[in-house]
Parts: C-alpha cells; sequence; structure tokens
C-alpha cells in the first residue's frame, strides 16, 4: 500500500458499521499505525468495533481540534516522509467536512503527499437524497449565526437564493438548539417555503420528512440533542 493520508469516515451514530462502511475500509484501517483524530477516545472505540484484533497500544494518535497549530498540523505528516500511511478520523461522517480535519489534508497537498478519501456515510449528501429538492445547485452553509437579527438577515438571504438561483440551501445547528432554529425557520421563511429535517441519518430512529414551512408549523418533531441536518427548497 503506497504511503497515503487516509481520510476514513465513521458512522453518523450507533449504526453498525457493515451497514454503512465498505470491508475494504477495514482492510485500509488494519495496515494504518498513525491516526489524527478529532477526539482519542472515541476514535479508539471505533477503530475496536471495526476490528477487534487491532491492538491499540500499537497505534499513535495525535489529536486535531481548533486549538492544533499549524506547527503541529505539519509534525502530524512526519510519519508519511518515512513512507508510513497516516489516518484522518472524524467524530461523525467524513474527515474534512465541516470538520478541522481539513487543515491536514491542506497541508498535505501543499507538501504534495497522495490523499485518499475513503467511502462512507455524509449525512450532507444523504440527506439531500432523501429531501427531493435540487441536487444540481446545493450550497451547505455550516452553523448559522447564533444572535438573533444577524441569523434572520441570514435565513432571509438564504431563502431568497433558493427563489432566484434556485439552489437547495444546507445547514446544521447545534444539536441543543435544534428545535429553536426549526421553529425560527417557520417564523422567518414564507409558508409555502419547504423544510426537510434529516435527522439521526442511517440509525435505528432515523427520521426524514419534507414538508412544506405552514405544514410544519406546530408539527415538529423533538430535535433536542439530536444530529440533524436542515434544507431548505421552494
Amino acid at each position: 500500500m503506497q504511503a497515503s493520508l487516509f481520510l476514513i469516515p465513521v458512522t453518523l451514530g450507533e449504526t453498525d458499521h457493515r451497514r454503512v462502511l465498505p470491508e475494504y475500509n477495514r482492510e485500509v484501517i488494519r495496515q494504518i499505525k498513525h491516526f489524527v483524530v478529532e477526539n482519542i477516545r472515541t476514535a479508539r472505540r471505533f477503530l475496536k468495533k471495526t476490528d477487534p484484533a487491532i491492538v491499540i497500544d500499537d497505534l499513535t494518535f495525535y489529536e486535531l481540534n481548533k486549538h492544533t497549530t499549524p506547527e503541529q498540523v505539519t509534525a502530524y505528516l512526519t510519519p508519511l516522509s518515512k513512507g508510513e500511511s497516516v489516518g484522518v478520523i472524524s467524530e461523525a461522517g467524513c474527515p474534512a467536512i465541516a470538520d478541522p480535519g481539513a487543515d491536514i489534508v491542506s497541508m498535505a497537498q501543499r507538501k504534495k503527499y497522495q490523499v485518499v478519501p475513503l467511502v462512507g456515510p455524509s449525512s450532507i449528501l444523504m440527506g439531500l437524497m432523501a429531501s427531493g429538492f435540487n441536487g444540481q445547485s446545493f450550497a451547505f452553509l455550516g452553523y448559522l449565526p447564533i444572535e438573533g437579527n444577524e441569523r434572520t438577515l441570514a435565513i432571509k438571504k438564504l431563502e431568497s437564493r433558493i427563489y432566484t438561483e434556485h439552489q437547495t440551501q444546507i445547514f446544521i445547528e447545534t444539536p441543543y438548539r435544534n428545535n429553536k432554529l426549526a421553529e425560527e425557520l417557520i417564523r422567518t421563511c414564507r409558508p409555502s417555503t419547504k423544510l426537510c429535517i434529516a435527522c439521526n441519518i442511517s440509525c435505528a430512529d432515523e427520521y426524514i420528512h419534507t414538508r412544506a414551512l405552514s405544514e410544519w408549523k406546530g408539527k415538529l418533531p423533538d430535535m433536542h440533542k439530536k444530529p440533524t441536518i436542515f434544507l431548505l427548497y421552494k
């Protein structure tokens, strides 16, 4: 196996990895001894579930988060210069998508190391697939502003793009504020604008429904502390 930076997707929740991850991923994981991770504890748990035969104490973990310096990121790539592969593991879904893993991928590209994205679940794409919205033109906006007036303006702006550019708008919220965001969308947007709520994607209690905002009024599901993707379209 050529020494590469492997981007290793993980499950989106307590889902059997065999449902969403190909066997090839396990084959790659078994050959890697260095992992850049968002959280060492959850990364260890994921690897052990993927293959119980993995000896965790034989592995080296490097933590990557908002506090990691550029110098540390560069150092994490040192094994590649010695012909050893490095794996990148996010907290959920695909590394480098709404995730600090993008920093180490950018550094690897600058240094001309091989970067290999592995197949796995992306809540953004899976939510879009199931929404019935425009999959030819869409934008993922990450988190919307927290402050009231700023958030209202952001919502109105993205709704405008739905009607002027025919573009699906996709965004997320901190799980404990999901319910509040959905209620604000109902108050701010046109009643006819459609909202898809995609919650706990690929899990046993998966919930994905598309309705006009007028239909959601008074009938929102409880999304408190549940990973949720919001999609808006006309």
